[in-house]
């Protein structure tokens, strides 16, 4: 395994970042790449209305880890960043589907950052395929949690209602 460190060691900081407690190590063919304690990171950064296809963290945690590094810090180009995430999943056992579309989305956010309008018109040409085939989906799981978010408000505004809470009061024994 190309990956030296053993498990991901985190502290969670907010809602959707956390801290290394400690260095993630990866081997590549010719060089060795050190995360430090310290570095902060989202994982993969899934859109929140994806996340029920592709969850924020998985198998290929310690690959999303280093690539929002390489990202944060320049240690490769953007084009090298995405394609050793991809042979990361590789070798972390990514199924093949998942890999090819977490490797797609990395791809198609570093063209779009800075891309001319030509690149962008392209990526449109060629984007919409990919957006039908999850928009589906993706709106029905939505409906959904929004869903059991009204009913979860509704069970809490019913609760703070209908509940008494009652408090018990110490009792001090007086000493004479």
């Amino acid at each position: 395994m190309p990956f030296v460190s053993g498990d991901v060691v985190v502290k969670q900081l907010t809602s959707s970042t956390w801290e290394l407690v400690e260095t993630v190590v990866y081997q590549g063919r010719e060089e060795t790449f050190e995360v430090p304690a310290g570095f902060v990171t989202d994982f993969a950064s899934v859109p929140r209305v994806f996340t029920w296809l592709l969850p924020r963290y998985g198998t290929y945690t310690r690959a999303a880890i280093l690539h929002d590094w390489f990202c944060d810090t320049g240690v490769v180009s953007r084009a090298d960043a995405d394609g050793l995430f991809r042979r990361m999943m590789r070798e972390l056992g990514v199924s093949v589907v998942r890999r090819w579309m977490m490797w797609a989305a990395v791809r198609a956010a570093s063209h779009l950052r800075g891309a001319s309008p030509q690149e962008v018109g392209w990526f449109a040409l060629v984007a919409p395929p990919a957006v039908v085939f999850l928009a589906v989906p993706a709106l029905v799981v939505q409906l959904w949690i929004v869903l059991f978010w009204l009913v979860e408000l509704l069970a809490w505004v019913l609760r703070r209602t209908f509940t008494r809470t009652h408090v018990e009061r110490p009792h001090l024994e007086s000493r004479a």
